[in-house]
């Protein structure tokens, strides 16, 4: 039985991870509806090496079986105030938003109630990785595709976004490491 009616979190999903599935499921499992906005949807760039198209792919493979939730396309607009009333307006009335950004959750915390994903993950559940990690190991040729879902990591290969990644950002991914 959900806990709450309706659930919103932002993350860019770039690419989306094993430690994203914990919260996924979370979310899924304690709301009627969740939206999920994919942030940063209108950048490609070290940060954001996948496509709004790409990422919605991976995650509709990842949410395959779930039936409430809606993807919520989310852009950067690098102005904090515009953000949060772009967000208000796109995700309208929520009991929670979910975020383990400090800055988004500063922006938000006069509209909604802040979760933390981990608030909602079973401690057995929880897995401390992120898409940097990924992103990193993508870059070196690493085993990238055990922190990643099945279906995504054959998405990714399957679509050569390993290679693509590689070529266009992996130096820099790898500069960024010994900064």
């Amino acid at each position: 039985m959900p806990v709450y009616s309706r659930l919103g979190m932002v993350a860019r999903w770039k690419p989306v991870h094993l430690g994203h599935c914990a919260a996924l499921r979370a979310l899924h499992q304690q709301a009627s509806q969740v939206l999920l906005g994919i942030g940063s949807a209108n950048r490609y760039n070290l940060r954001n090496p996948f496509t709004l198209e790409e990422t919605t792919d991976m995650l509709n493979l990842v949410l395959e079986g779930y039936s409430n939730f809606d993807l919520v396309p989310v852009p950067d607009l690098d102005d904090g105030p515009r953000w949060r009333e772009m967000i208000v307006g796109l995700f309208g009335p929520l009991d929670a938003f979910v975020t383990d950004n400090p800055y988004v959750a500063h922006l938000l915390r006069q509209e909604y109630p802040i979760l933390r994903p981990v608030s909602l993950v079973p401690p057995e559940e929880r897995l401390a990785l992120n898409g940097t990690q990924v992103r990193r190991e993508m870059a070196t040729g690493g085993d990238w595709q055990s922190l990643v879902p099945g279906p995504v990591a054959g998405y990714i290969l399957q679509n050569g976004l390993d290679q693509r990644f590689r070529r266009e950002f992996g130096l820099q991914t790898l500069a960024q490491a010994v900064d």
